[in-house]
């Protein structure tokens, strides 16, 4: 077997890390937005689905999503093989235009599905959370690495 043979392996399992890590993300962030909004609706903290919501509740919205975006960075550059503040952006990348289609989807559809703020809210917290995620892990590896 040549070197560039035995690297070939080891490039390929890098890459399904990678894709694996901003997955795992992805999945946790999911997970958590929809696990949150079931209980809210379920609690009788919201109303009804496709009831029309108070604006406090979408802020409510807005915050656990904040939360659920920086925890679903945070683990998407825990498990990145390297440069994990580039995966979590990565990840908040997918999120932006993931939100954007959301934003376009719903814009007309009528108070049942927000009010015009929350889809741009959506928007403009996607790479701050995956930024302060990324960043949280970066920190902790190099407070690792200097004690």
């Amino acid at each position: 077997m040549t070197n560039a043979e035995s690297v070939k392996p080891i490039a390929s399992r890098h890459i399904l890390r990678r894709i694996g890590a901003v997955l795992a993300g992805m999945v946790l962030i999911i997970i958590l937005d929809i696990g949150l909004d079931v209980i809210m609706h379920a609690t009788g903290i919201y109303p009804p689905w496709l009831q029309p919501m108070r604006t406090s509740l979408w802020l409510l919205a807005i915050t656990y999503r904040t939360v659920d975006g920086i925890a679903g960075s945070y683990l998407t550059a825990r498990l990145a093989p390297d440069r994990p503040l580039a995966h979590a952006l990565i990840l908040g990348a997918i999120g932006l235009v993931l939100s954007t289609v959301g934003a376009l989807a719903t814009w007309n559809k009528g108070p049942e599905f927000g009010p015009k703020w929350y889809p741009l809210a959506l928007l403009l917290i996607a790479l701050p959370c995956a930024w302060i995620g990324g960043t949280l892990r970066q920190r902790q590896l190099q407070r690792n690495s200097d004690g």
